[in-house]
């Protein structure tokens, strides 16, 4: 049984998301964890000041968490009635990254879904808000879903890379699973700074060609911009879903320079899955 988290803050941002992921998943049979992480009374303003051994409790705030995380539930089941579903709702004082963490290692979730308000992904960065947050910090795939996003079956994929990445096969499972379960075409895009490839990149590109096999297209856009590249060929070819691997010096991280984002004004419109870049710690699990 697949376990997914969904946190929320019980906006129409995060029920949308959640939507989403009841949708994407109905054919599977998911533990849904609903979380809703509450902030202490009292506002600690730099992280580095937190004490979980001084943090005040708050009765008052979980007794109403816990009040709307049943009533979200309800919503659900009336809503959706999948009896493949089963839905966990789980209330906590602390904060966000830390308490999916917990999650993780507790309930050994395989990933997380959550809404990132506004459909300006240069936003989202450069405010810095949870979305961003979580996919940076937890080794999980995170599925981000844009504000107001009507679900479509994802049938096209765009998979940007520049094939620096030495692909698991277990690291693309997700996306694996998600294309077989809707015969999802995978539009995999090379943007490279050189027309040509390296002995390593070539390797890299035959290994992922082996994972992905099937309803795979490949294309390149040699010596272009990492993000004009991507927008200009969502352009032309609309797509229905993203994924990105998240690895320093390749394009996930590229999106979070502010310099560059706010440049290029990136806009991100449809759901997208970061994917963490180490799977170690999984595997261990």
């Amino acid at each position: 049984m697949k376990r997914i988290v969904l946190p929320t803050d019980f906006s129409e941002n995060a029920n949308n998301a959640i939507d989403y992921a009841l949708n994407l998943f109905k054919e599977e049979e998911c533990s849904f964890y609903l979380l809703h992480v509450f902030s202490p009374s009292i506002y600690y303003e730099e992280r580095a000041f937190y004490d979980d051994r001084k943090m005040p409790l708050d009765d008052a705030n979980q007794i109403d968490s816990l009040r709307q995380l049943n009533e979200l539930r309800e919503r659900i089941l009336t809503k959706f009635k999948n009896p493949k579903h089963i839905f966990v709702p789980h209330s906590t004082l602390g904060f966000l990254v830390d308490e999916i963490r917990a999650m993780i290692k507790k309930e050994k979730i395989d990933l997380v879904v959550m809404g990132t308000k506004g459909a300006t992904w240069a936003k989202e960065v450069l405010l810095g808000t949870n979305a961003v947050n979580v996919i940076k910090k937890i080794e999980r795939p995170v599925i981000a879903v844009p504000s107001n996003y009507t679900f479509s079956a994802p049938e096209n994929i765009l998979f940007p890379t520049d094939y620096e990445i030495d692909y698991q096969k277990t690291q693309l499972s997700e996306l694996l699973n998600i294309a077989q379960q809707y015969t999802s075409a995978i539009h995999i895009l090379h943007i490279g700074a050189s027309s040509s490839l390296n002995e390593q990149q070539v390797a890299n590109k035959l290994k992922l060609q082996k994972i992905v096999k099937g309803n795979s297209l490949f294309y390149d856009i040699p010596n272009g911009n990492t993000i004009e590249g991507i927008y200009r060929f969502q352009a032309k070819n609309p797509m229905d879903f993203m994924i990105m691997i998240q690895n320093k010096h390749t394009f996930l991280e590229r999106l979070f320079i502010k310099s560059v984002v706010k440049k290029m004004g990136f806009n991100i419109t449809i759901p997208f899955m970061a994917v963490p870049h180490s799977t170690e710690s999984r595997d261990a699990q």
